[in-house]
């Protein structure tokens, strides 16, 4: 192995809730993506790429229907191949955001969604396009008194590695010990 890559962890399915309303030998099994980490076992720059997901024409219709988005570069080939400047129909950005998001999730129990920065839609995604996301966890502090504020990077790729979207993710994440944040929260209520 080369010494100038860094080793990282494993962390999915290395432990799981064990629910007390189903069989105990069902109940003792990793839950399949699914994590159950803390704040305290979040590793600054640790990475994971996801599989790679070709997006049809008939999802992302379903999507564009079920967000109401029909703009006519979503949602009308006339015109995207006949007037539009990509001379084909796009794949709507928040379909692609939700996509390559869902791409790395692992149901972490313990996170909650805090908000999301800097999102941009870079380059263009087409129906037929295959996509791949790079999570990055980039920064973390303690923020409450149970929980602290995880920054999380995402990268969206199509195809061979065209980056297409970027945006950060704040997660609250709980602190497996929370006598060891009481000082050091902001906010200490």
């Amino acid at each position: 192995m080369n010494n100038s890559k860094k080793k990282h962890k494993e962390t999915i399915g290395i432990s799981s809730t064990n629910p007390q309303d189903m069989p105990i030998d069902h109940s003792e099994l990793p839950v399949w993506n699914s994590e159950n980490w803390f704040y305290e076992d979040v590793i600054i720059d640790h990475k994971i790429r996801s599989l790679r997901r070709t997006i049809s024409e008939g999802e992302a219709m379903q999507f564009n229907m079920m967000s109401l988005d029909m703009h006519p570069y979503v949602g009308d080939e006339h015109f995207a191949k006949n007037e539009g400047i990509f001379k084909k129909r796009l794949v709507a950005g928040a379909m692609v955001f939700s996509y390559g998001l869902g791409l790395v999730a692992t149901n972490c129990v313990n996170s909650f969604s805090y908000g999301y920065d800097k999102l941009r839609f870079i380059k263009p995604v087409f129906i037929g396009d295959t996509i791949y996301t790079i999570r990055t966890n980039m920064n973390k502090r303690p923020k409450y008194l149970k929980m602290g504020l995880v920054r999380t990077s995402y990268e969206v790729y199509k195809d061979e590695g065209e980056l297409v979207l970027y945006c950060e993710h704040l997660h609250s994440v709980t602190y497996k010990n929370p006598e060891d944040f009481k000082d050091k929260a902001e906010v200490k209520k």
